[in-house]
């Protein structure tokens, strides 16, 4: 019998849009890391915000729930639809054309299918910089950085995405279209709409274009590799950094031990640059738009004085563009090691920076004491203090028992860090797997203002269902209508 919903879908979008064959829509229907699985009634890839909403409206009509997805590189299954099927997937990646540039504003407009990749190139196309970066840059796409406020190396100088974006135009839950492409730095004419639907990670509406701010293009940058005794030098690091270079320094990660040895195992041609195997390392990047800064002086002037003061043991600074890219892939390559190695149990987590070595300390005594061999993989931006803080099985041991221990862990990462004034999710957002853990930790004012938000702009609870929020399906109290923030 024909499906009336899926005939109408392919006179929006054509048939060849439209995939609800399992092989077909495979590729749409498992999350980056292997996690989640789910189905979907059919996935429709729409081209330009019309279809979509028209697509939308349909689904509207019907009653039938929606999945957006973009490149699919999610770390929480915010993109996977649910085992039930119920759900139409929508797909942006059609959505891929870069609008408009305004060098004299420094904005470009963009659709959400385009890859950040894309992105950092047609802002580079202009002499200018867009500076989110993410490992996933070649397939993430900008509609996801977006629904999840991606943060990526460069935050300690430019911000999360939310800092990032001026307007966006997304497609609301009933179909219609709300047009807020506007390239300004100063509008008191409301409430921001635009910073509701980024980071709600399409349970609100379809963001399907955004204006981004961009920067001046950066002629001279230069990176290192330094050897730190523990974390707490890298915090004093950090702050020796910035006294002595000021607002160039662009990027200080943190990286520890067990996470190089994944990358050096599964990844070929990764080589550690330094000697003697220390526990914990830094890369540090600064940058500047002029041309003749001389950085590397700055940098190798910056990590003598670490030296002097103890707080590094070494240091590769280095002197080509490929030594740069040879040291960042270090960095970048330590989640596709772990998917590699496979499936972990990991925290994406944020303490005050001055917190981050009492959170290490505390951690991973905890872990030790309950599992004495387990292998903390620990890298992070110390400068936003944002951990990524995946267990992976000791060696040998069986992944499914040990992944079923994810409930216990999380007790002890997630109450240390609410105990120090974090938060459990600093980047990559709810998704399923944070969707109920995160009732523990937010008061019920907060989930009371959430729900309204939710209800009021989708009443139905047929965006994205099963993400985000906690509660029914739809994040609802099982469907029950919320008016109001309750106050309790």
């Amino acid at each position: 019998m024909t499906d009336p919903l899926l005939a109408t879908l392919r006179e929006i979008v054509g048939v060849a849009h439209v995939l609800d064959s399992r092989p077909d829509m495979a590729p749409f229907l498992s999350d980056w890391r292997g996690r989640y699985h789910g189905s979907a009634r059919a996935v429709v890839r729409p081209r330009d915000r019309n279809e979509l909403a028209a697509v939308v409206g349909a689904c509207a009509a019907a009653g039938v729930p929606m999945v957006p997805q973009g490149g699919n590189t999610g770390l929480c299954g915010g993109a996977t639809p649910l085992a039930d099927g119920a759900a139409v997937l929508i797909s942006l990646a059609r959505l891929n054309r870069i609008r408009a540039i305004d060098t004299d504003n420094d904005t470009l407009t963009v659709e959400a299918g385009c890859t950040l990749a894309a992105v950092q190139a047609a802002a580079a196309a202009a002499g200018r910089l867009f500076p989110l970066a993410l490992a996933s840059e070649g397939s993430c796409m900008i509609g996801g950085n977006l629904s999840t406020n991606a943060g990526g190396v460069q935050v300690l100088r430019y911000g999360n995405t939310r800092e990032l974006v001026l307007g966006v135009e997304v497609v609301l839950p009933d179909g219609r279209i709300w047009d807020g492409l506007r390239g300004l730095r100063k509008d008191n004419t409301g409430y921001d709409l635009k910073q509701l639907f980024i980071g709600a990670e399409g349970t609100l509406g379809i963001v399907t274009a955004a204006v981004l701010k961009l920067f001046p293009a950066i002629r001279s940058p230069a990176t290192a590799r330094g050897a730190i005794p523990d974390p707490a030098a890298s915090v004093r690091l950090l702050g020796l950094l910035r006294a002595k270079c000021r607002d160039r320094a662009s990027a200080f990660a943190l990286v520890g031990r067990k996470a190089l040895e994944l990358v050096l195992q599964h990844i070929p041609g990764a080589r550690d640059p330094l000697p003697g195997a220390p526990a914990w390392a830094v890369l540090v990047e600064l940058s500047d738009p002029a041309a003749d800064a001389p950085l590397g002086l700055q940098l190798e002037a910056a990590l003598s004085a670490a030296l002097e003061h103890g707080l590094a043991s070494d240091a590769a600074v280095a002197v080509s563009e490929a030594q740069a890219q040879a040291l960042w892939a270090l960095r970048e390559n330590i989640s596709e090691a772990q998917r590699i190695e496979g499936i972990s149990i990991k925290h994406d987590v944020s303490v005050p920076v001055s917190r981050i070595p009492d959170f290490l300390e505390r951690a991973g005594g905890a872990l030790v004491q309950r599992w004495p061999d387990v292998r903390v993989v620990v890298f992070g931006h110390i400068g936003d203090g944002n951990l990524h803080y995946n267990l992976s099985r000791p060696a040998g041991a069986d992944n499914p028992a040990f992944i079923s221990s994810t409930p216990e862990v999380n007790r002890i990462i997630h109450d240390l860090v609410a105990e120090l004034g974090g938060s459990i999710s600093a980047e990559h957002g709810l998704g399923q797997l944070k969707r109920e853990e995160i009732a523990r930790y937010k008061s019920s004012v907060e989930i009371d203002l959430m729900r309204a938000i939710k209800h009021a702009l989708d009443p139905k609870g047929l965006m994205n269902p099963g993400k985000f929020l906690p509660g029914g399906i739809d994040g609802l109290e099982d469907g029950l209508e919320v008016a109001a923030p309750s106050g309790k």
